[in-house]
Formats: C-alpha cells, structure tokens, sequence
C-alpha cells in the first residue's frame, strides 16, 4: 500500500494514505483552466481538490466504520479521487466471501456521498436560488458550492456501478466468489473493472471528465489486481519454498562482541540462539549493537529474546506473518522432527513475497496472452 501514496495520519486507527494520482488530478484542474483561458484564482483550483478530497475521505469513513461493526476491520486505506483502496491485514486469512455484508458495507460510501449532496443542495437553494443546480451536472471551480453538491452525488452514482474495485463491483466479486476461488473472482472483476475504465476513457470523447475518471479507474483495479496477487502468494506459498537453510547460529555464552563479529560476516539481521540441540532463544543485531553502546560487553544470553514462535516447512506464508505479527517478532525458527531446518526472517520474508508476486503476475500475464 506504500507505492505511490503518501501517509496522511489515522482515523479510528485505520492508516490513510494519498494515492499520488490526486497530484494529477490537481495539474489536470489547472491545465482545464488554462485552457478556458479563465481568470479564476488557482486557489479555486486547490478549494476544488480540497472538496473531491474531502468527500473521499468522508466516503471511505463511512465504509470504516460498517466495516468494523460487521467484523471486517481495514488495516489501511490508499485515497484516490474516485474512491479508496481498502487493505486488509496480511496477518489475517482470506475473509469468506458474504455477499450481503459486502453490499452492506459498500452502500456505506454512497449514503455518506448522498447525504453531504443533499445537505448542501438544501443549503444551496436557501442561499444561492437562482443557482441552476438540477440544469447543469458540472464539476468546476468557477462555482465551489455547486461542485460540493456534484461531486458527491457523481462518486456516489459512480460507486455504484459494477466496476471493481468501486464499490457495486466489490458486491459483484462476492457473487463471483460462490462459485470460484477468490484470486480467480478478483480477477474476473478487476478484467470487468478494466472494461469499464476504457469505456469511461472513450466516453472522454463527450466529456473529459470521464477519461479522468477511466484513468482513476484503471490505476485503481492495477493496485486491486497486485494486492490480489499478492493474497494468492501468501495463501500458497510454503515456508519451506522460501526457508534460509544456510544461517548462522549464536550460543548463550557468546560474548557480544563475538556475536557482533559472526553478524559482521553475516547478511542476518536476526539470529537463532542454540545450546547444544536445543534452540533457546533469539537475538537481533540491533539489539546487540545497543546492548554494547549501552552497556558494554556481555553475554548473548543476557539479552536474547526467550519469547519465540517455531514453524513447520509446511506452513503457509500467511501462517508466518500471523506469527510475526502476534508477538511482534523479526524472525521464525522452522522446525522438523524438533530439529532446527531453517529460518524465516521478516526481511527474507517480505523480499521472497515480492519476487513470487512478481513471478506469478508474470505467468498470468503470459497465461492470458
């Protein structure tokens, strides 16, 4: 979730991010009214983004919040001016597909976007009643208020439609999902998504905000498509395909500066700690390294980690990252027999996910050709 976006804080503990593509969205407003040749402020242009922003950020909210009620809580959530990408944790399983909490939670959006429109359209007809509201549908910056009242009620029709990952598309995934397995129902929506954004992209011909919009949604079922891809890998994949088998070991009674001496020649950053066939605990090479400055030489046992988790080869990628995450740890001792076979650290964790995915997009890529 960390390509193209930047972090923007937490709201009710989901991480927001900004996707990058409402810089674009920023220079294709400036670049329209340079066009027009208009004299309007490039403030207004800001005030604009500032609304289709804001009305995102309320939008996704909305989807929180149900979400959370219905037992579906978001990890993080990357902002794009058509809507938000929800990211689920990493450590959890692949949700069952429930077609009806899906609707409910994807109708969440939509009704927060109905409801600011129509609070503003009332607004709207008191202060401003000879503003033509109903007559022209337009997002501009030359008219801020009547753009409020727009935006929103074109992000939430447009939710609608059964484009993933746009809300009414999330709800046509879960239909999918009663008769094929998840990544293939993902799939199948994100090539329907697709089909949408280049239509929206033609439909530009007559209008040019919809080829933004096509181009908003083809960037968002691009990320859908990776994070699918990367759900596959995780629920496949066994420990033992990605395992560390040559791995340096530290003993208790190895003095720091010895231990930091064996990670010097090491590319480890986190270590098994053995006596004799018995694996008794673990140590990091940050924690090494601050124990010295600290306090000075001593011994491996006095700070290694006795708080462990063990593995069997067997195991799934995800099985790993739930033991990760549940006790905060960097690394996995994989296990046989009771016999220490390899390691899994975070970092050769998070590397050897980024190649599979990448491999695997690269087979179904060639697969469709």
């Amino acid at each position: 979730m960390r390509t193209w976006s930047i972090h923007a804080g937490r709201i009710f503990g989901v991480e927001i991010r900004i996707h990058l593509s409402f810089v674009l969205l920023l220079l294709f407003v400036w670049a329209n009214g340079q066009l027009a040749r208009s004299a309007v402020s490039p403030w207004r242009g800001t005030a604009l983004l500032a609304i289709v922003f804001g009305s995102v950020v309320l939008h996704e909210i909305g989807h929180a919040l149900v979400g959370k009620q219905s037992g579906v809580p978001p990890k993080g959530i990357v902002l794009l001016p058509i809507g938000g990408i929800t990211i689920f944790d990493e450590a959890q399983p692949e949700l069952a597909a429930d077609w009806k909490r899906d609707a409910r939670i994807a109708a969440a959006g939509p009704i927060v976007n109905f409801l600011i429109a129509g609070a503003a359209a009332a607004v709207l007809s008191v202060a401003m009643p000879h503003d033509r509201l109903w007559a022209d549908p337009s997002v501009t910056s030359l008219n801020l208020p009547h753009s409020l009242v727009w935006a929103n009620l074109w992000l939430g029709f447009f939710n609608l439609l059964p484009a993933y990952p746009m809300d009414g598309g999330r709800v046509l995934r879960a239909v999918f999902t009663r008769t094929m397995d998840p990544v293939t129902a993902t799939r199948r929506a994100v090539s329907i998504g697709r089909g949408f954004a280049i239509a929206f992209m033609f439909a530009g011909w007559w209008n040019y905000w919809f080829s933004v919009i096509g181009i908003f949604l083809f960037i968002a079922a691009q990320i859908e498509d990776r994070s699918a891809v990367f759900r596959s890998v995780i629920e496949t994949v066994r420990l033992e395909d990605i395992m560390l088998t040559d791995f340096a070991t530290l003993s208790p009674a190895d003095t720091l500066e010895d231990a930091l001496e064996k990670a010097v020649h090491s590319l480890q950053d986190d270590f098994p700690v053995i006596r004799g066939a018995d694996m008794v605990g673990v140590v990091s090479k940050q924690k090494i390294l601050q124990t010295l400055r600290r306090e000075g030489n001593g011994y491996v046992q006095a700070v290694m980690n006795r708080i462990f988790d063990v593995a069997q080869k067997t195991e799934s990628l995800s099985s790993a990252f739930r033991k990760l995450s549940a006790r905060n740890l960097s690394i996995i001792p994989i296990v046989e027999n009771q016999q220490l076979v390899g390691i899994v650290t975070l970092q050769n964790l998070m590397h050897s996910m980024a190649l599979l995915a990448e491999t695997r997009k690269l087979r179904n890529a060639a697969l469709e050709s």
